[in-house]
């Protein structure tokens, strides 16, 4: 069975000793170790050298970068996100075996690992160590499908000849070079297909290299829960659950037709990706969909002009990320999430697309207006879709003459912060905000 050393890269065609599965219930307990550097990270596949779609997930990313930067911190247990009433944005694996999870409540997390140190994101650092793996992703292939900061699909078909190694190897070399030039880790996942690709991402976490081969598909995913289908939540986990489906395999066993006319075109989905069957090519370049800003507060609020005192400075962050995308958005919506955990989402369609904070503030304090009425909130949250180039964005607008005035005054902040800095000019209700 063909393998690859991990460590030094040696591609071994048929080595002897124990084999491993993309499997990870069949991992055998002593494996042999590579006949060139003897370390036993040796992964082995029967269809090592044939697949080619690749998902590659950094390992607690955010934790991992801050770790990096801070030695001392390397054997602490380490959650990044907001304060008290804030969200765990992400954990290293020490916290998490506290049961510190991302996205826990951050008053759970610090009653589960108290001795936690808990810093703030740094989103400007993780976008920019973000970009440099991208980039080494680009220098094996150019179709790379980004999925958020951290992680993305490759597609490396063809590429064998150029690099004169497997996809596998190129992967294997693309995680060992993220390791020592940045300093974190990423967990590889190889099959023939996306849906498949990031199932195997998180198969050997962290430092794991994991396969799922065409022959190997259906059983592989029989024992699964359905849970873990691309687009099978919560709810619809209940509904399935109560027909009695808690398995792929359950899936696999039944006719697309009945799944159909129970499920509708979700029936149709699950049964093809239960059967590991996924169409989707990656997408190089995907163009954003929205773009959005939200924060939670320390304490619950329901008074109207304190929930547009935080409303404001999420439009700037908007704005700021229309204009540095060169992108207008026509669809606004507003995001509120009550003390009950209640998520409640309201949006309006504009005159025109936009890239103003202004605009953007008018639209989501009219959707607040309606919404602050006595409850209290934990959260709040404004973007824009529907987006396009900015070309069109903002016109004159004859029925409010007072919009050109607006713009050109937006237009100008904008000049003077990029001369003096984002705090070099604020508007007047800024200033409610700011401690």
């Amino acid at each position: 069975m063909p393998s690859i050393c991990r460590e030094c890269e040696a591609f071994l065609p048929d080595p002897p000793g124990a084999a491993l599965s993309s499997n990870d219930s069949d991992r055998p307990t002593h494996p042999f170790r590579c006949p060139v550097c003897r370390s036993p990270r040796i992964f082995s596949h029967p269809e090592l050298t044939s697949l080619s779609i690749g998902h590659v997930d950094c390992d607690a990313f955010y934790a991992a970068v801050e770790k990096r930067d801070r030695p001392e911190l390397r054997d602490k247990p380490l959650i990044i996100g907001g304060g008290h009433r804030g969200v765990v944005s992400t954990c290293c694996y020490i916290a998490r075996l506290s049961g510190v999870r991302s996205a826990m409540p951050m008053f759970t997390a610090r009653k589960l690992c108290p001795e936690a140190v808990v810093l703030p994101p740094d989103m400007a650092k993780y976008r920019k160590v973000g970009h440099q793996i991208r980039t080494m992703m680009l220098d094996l292939t150019p179709q790379v499908e980004p999925l958020s900061i951290d992680e993305a699909f490759l597609d490396l078909t063809g590429t064998s000849a150029l690099h004169k190694m497997s996809p596998a190897q190129s992967l294997n070399r693309l995680a060992l070079r993220v390791e020592r030039e940045i300093g974190v880790t990423v967990s590889i996942g190889l099959s023939h297909n996306k849906f498949l690709a990031k199932l195997a991402s998180d198969l050997d976490k962290p430092r794991g290299f994991s396969a799922i081969g065409v022959a190997e598909t259906l059983t592989f995913l029989a024992e699964r829960p359905v849970g873990m289908i691309w687009g099978v939540g919560k709810v619809m986990r209940e509904h399935l659950a109560k027909d009695g489906i808690v398995k792929m395999g359950q899936i696999q066993r039944m006719e697309v037709e009945v799944l159909a006319a129970r499920y509708g075109q979700m029936g149709t989905h699950i049964w093809r990706l239960a059967r590991g069957q996924d169409n989707r090519r990656v997408e190089p370049d995907t163009a954003a969909k929205s773009i959005s800003a939200e924060t939670t507060f320390d304490v619950d609020i329901a008074d109207l002009d304190t929930l547009s005192a935080e409303l404001w400075p999420l439009c700037e962050k908007v704005a700021y990320r229309l204009k540095a995308a060169d992108l207008a958005g026509q669809v606004a919506h507003l995001k509120l999430k009550t003390a009950g955990f209640r998520l409640v989402t309201r949006q309006v369609r504009l005159p025109a697309p936009t890239q103003l904070a202004e605009t953007l503030y008018r639209a989501g304090l009219a959707l607040l207006k309606k919404e602050a009425a006595g409850d209290w909130y934990r959260l709040i949250g404004i973007g824009v879709d529907a987006l396009q180039g900015a070309e069109d964005a903002d016109p004159v607008d004859l029925a409010d003459p007072d919009a050109d005035r607006r713009r050109r005054v937006e237009q100008a902040m904008d000049s003077v912060r990029a001369k003096l800095g984002k705090d070099a000019i604020v508007k007047g209700r800024s200033l409610k905000t700011l401690k």
